[in-house]
């Protein structure tokens, strides 16, 4: 199905945008914008914001963070129109969950249209962030596999961590996997360690291409980070992902 076509059968609003996003602007393509100060990180979404369908952040590791750089942030998600992940990995109960979604200096809830969670700590997680996160029409991606070398994400976690989704379609997009998990079309895939060049990086991570992730793992989203911020120029690079995304999921339709 394209994905205006599996819009309609998302229950999550922000679900719906998304995938009618991606055909409106005709990209697949996720930029992990992993720097460590403010202004950077906005330059480099003004600069790439026209080429992809989301922003991921990890806001944890800014020097400078402020409340107002996020008010900037959401200024250029609408000016470019893409949706903002704030890439958190919630892991605990449910009552420090929500508070770190909801409260402390971040405020995540209050800017990140996307945030995930890891299915460790048992559906309480999920309880925790959907009820503030429906109020301001969010989503939640699951990490059911990792792109890291030996981590403990096998088959039978992916398998659990699904199922545990089909209980709140409402709140959950969707999931971080090497692999699309279920026939069922709702569910947006974000694939992680995506390069033009398959390989490893020094601590583990393990890349692949993004034809390989969309027609061979059958994955809709791909996420690039330092393929697009270690080149010469971040903007030409960002067009060849953008490009190479966009034609493996023609092909698969």
């Amino acid at each position: 199905m394209q994905f205006s076509e599996r819009a309609s059968f998302c229950k999550n609003f922000l679900a719906k945008q998304l995938l009618t996003l991606m055909d409106e602007k005709k990209t697949n393509l996720a930029f992990s914008v992993d720097v460590t100060n403010c202004q950077s990180l906005l330059e480099l979404a003004d600069l790439i914001g026209p080429e992809i369908c989301v922003l991921k952040t990890h806001i944890d590791i800014l020097n400078d963070f402020t409340i107002d750089f996020t008010k900037k942030l959401v200024h250029l998600a609408k000016k470019h129109h893409f949706l903002i992940f704030e890439d958190r990995k919630f892991a605990d109960i449910g009552n420090t969950v929500k508070q770190q979604y909801q409260g402390g200096m971040y405020r995540i809830a209050d800017w990140a249209d996307i945030v995930n969670a890891h299915s460790i700590s048992g559906p309480g997680v999920i309880e925790a962030l959907m009820y503030p996160g429906l109020t301001k029409q969010r989503g939640l991606l699951m990490l059911a596999e990792m792109s890291s070398k030996n981590n403990l994400t096998d088959a039978i976690y992916a398998q659990k961590t699904l199922e545990m989704a089909e209980q709140f379609p409402e709140f959950v997009i969707g999931f971080i996997s090497q692999r699309k998990l279920s026939n069922n079309p709702n569910w947006i895939y974000f694939s992680p360690g995506i390069q033009l060049d398959p390989g490893k990086d020094e601590l583990g991570q393990q890349y692949v291409t993004p034809h390989t992730a969309i027609t061979h793992h059958q994955t809709d989203i791909i996420i690039v980070g330092r393929g697009i911020l270690q080149a010469d120029d971040p903007l030409a690079e960002a067009k060849k992902y953008r490009e190479a995304g966009w034609k493996a999921y023609l092909s698969t339709n």
